[in-house]
């Protein structure tokens, strides 16, 4: 039973208790103005929150602490990006090898409890509880946190920032240090304090302190609450960090938009980037992300158009650049997605993540040699501790394609120890065992790759040829459906062995469906056409 209510009348902590108590399943959504947050539930225990437009992001919690470097973030959100959504940045960093799994867990429990605290401040708009709903995105990292902990710790930080607010009441203030505690007898500064004290230079905003202190915002608040109390430190001013070049009803648009984009709700932030737009045509970030929305929807000439309006010299041009040179890899315009690699490269030289695309667009245009050199320099970046499961996937298959199978062999095993849960980089190094004649080992490899989740298409069709050498048709059927359900436009050969296999059923229905669809992949497949002519001759 759905449960709704405004918060003026109940307080959001006294919804949790209850939730919590009657061992809840469900999503408890917040709404206040514009605002927007919500709160999964399983068995009364918190295992998700998130808010809409707060800084409080994984990514930027991770940067902000060291944990992975600027690069290290762009090249996930790039590869987020590529996958359309399907996989969640902390999973990519882990896939990459830029994040240890210890450290995944203990941001995200640190952004989900920091998240429900913000939502206890809220006083005002409206909840509503669905029973029985999950996040149903593929790739959350869900935590198991009992709701009366983050109660108790609630209910005391919104007691002690009813007092801190009194002397940080804006984090557009800026303070400056008036007295240094160290000419002080007996003071002994607690560690946030200690890590906040170098950032406050009478210029930074607590905002900016907060970026790049990597506390949370109230660790932030609390620290100069003392500092001021004790008289080290006090205000000087305040100043909007805004974007100056925007008003800010504009503002206002662009901020939700990225928070709708952040959330998935992909219409809804085209609606606020588009009012952006109207006002200000040559928005960085509204063309930016417009473009992505439109990539990820596959309408990649509409996303083109969009990097294409961006003015090249903002300081966004590399992401802009190598978002740009994908689009164009999936048009099939792979000089110009060269092209636009190069410019990655004039913006900052000798980036291993450049090198990476280059060698993986060589590789698909059929240039496996000039491949496996740009992969070269790729590991030779200094910044590249471990290298990436997409650069072995594509390492392993260029030496393959060159006839080193040796080569192909070794990049395989030493990439499957550090990544033994990549899907591409399972099926290619089988797929070179395969060609060695190593089949039952290929065949364990297969196996490992389609009990991930997603499970790669390739590795099901693989299996289902082996199935069909072995005479097995009722497992190379359900291996080839495996397969076409995963990826529709897979292979024409797929359909065609698809077809075949009905028509060995009498099943003539089928086989023609198969090779109509084999025909619409690759309309000069010349043995599809002949057996498909047969089929409907005979009718």
């Amino acid at each position: 039973m759905a449960i709704k209510g405004s918060l003026q009348d109940v307080g959001l902590a006294d919804i949790c208790q209850l939730l919590a108590m009657g061992r809840k399943t469900g999503c408890l959504s917040i709404t206040d103005r514009s605002n927007f947050g919500y709160i999964y539930f399983e068995k009364g225990r918190v295992i998700y929150a998130s808010l809409l437009n707060r800084p409080d992001r994984l990514g930027e919690l991770l940067l902000r602490n060291g944990i992975v470097s600027g690069e290290q973030l762009d090249v996930a959100m790039v590869v987020q990006d590529e996958r359309r959504g399907g996989s969640m940045l902390g999973e990519i960093l882990l896939e990459h090898g830029d994040l240890a799994e210890e450290d995944l867990h203990r941001f995200v429990r640190v952004q989900i409890e920091e998240a429900v605290y913000h939502l206890f401040t809220w006083n005002r708009g409206a909840f509503h509880f669905d029973p029985d709903q999950r996040p149903d995105e593929e790739g959350y990292h869900l935590v198991d946190i009992p709701a009366e902990n983050l109660l108790l710790e609630g209910a005391r930080r919104v007691d002690e920032w009813s007092q801190i607010e009194k002397k940080v009441s804006s984090f557009d203030l800026v303070f400056e240090v008036v007295s240094a505690p160290e000419d002080s007898e007996d003071v002994e500064l607690e560690p946030r304090q200690e890590r906040i004290l170098p950032l406050i230079d009478g210029e930074r905003t607590v905002a900016d302190i907060v970026s790049a202190s990597g506390l949370v915002e109230f660790e932030v608040g609390k620290a100069l609450y003392g500092l001021v109390q004790a008289g080290f430190v006090e205000r000087v001013g305040q100043r909007v960090t805004d974007a100056p070049d925007l008003d800010d009803q504009l503002r206002e648009h662009l901020n939700l938009g990225v928070a709708f984009y952040r959330s998935g709700m992909f219409e809804d932030a085209m609606r606020e980037f588009d009012s952006v737009l109207e006002g200000d045509p040559k928005n960085t970030a509204a063309l930016h992300r417009r473009g992505l929305i439109a990539f990820r929807s596959h309408r990649y000439d509409e996303a083109l158009d969009y990097f294409d309006r961006i003015q090249p010299q903002n300081g966004d041009a590399f992401s802009v650049e190598c978002n740009r040179a994908l689009t164009l890899e999936m048009l099939g315009r792979f000089d110009d997605a060269l092209s636009a690699l190069d410019r990655c490269d004039h913006i900052r030289p000798r980036t291993g993540s450049v090198a990476l695309s280059r060698g993986i667009l060589l590789l698909q245009a059929g240039a496996p040699v000039e491949a496996l050199h740009e992969f070269g320099v790729y590991r030779d970046d200094p910044d590249v501790n471990t290298p990436s499961a997409p650069y072995y996937a594509a390492a392993v298959l260029a030496a393959g394609m060159t006839g080193d199978l040796h080569r192909a062999i070794a990049l395989g095993r030493e990439g499957l120890a550090l990544h033994p849960r990549c899907g591409p980089l399972l099926v290619n190094t089988a797929g070179v065992l395969d060609e060695r004649g190593d089949r039952e080992t290929a065949q364990a490899l297969y196996r490992r790759a389609v009990a991930l989740t997603p499970a790669p298409a390739q590795a099901h069709k693989a299996l289902g040829d082996h199935a069909l050498e072995a005479d097995d048709r009722d497992a190379a059927r359900a291996h080839y459906e495996r397969a076409v359900k995963i990826d529709p436009r897979l292979g024409d050969d797929v359909y065609l062995r698809l077809g075949t296999l009905a028509l060995d059923e009498q099943d003539t229905d089928l086989a023609r469906l198969s090779w109509r669809r084999a025909l619409e992949i690759n309309p000069e497949n010349a043995e599809v056409r002949a057996l498909l002519g047969q089929v409907e001759g005979a009718d």
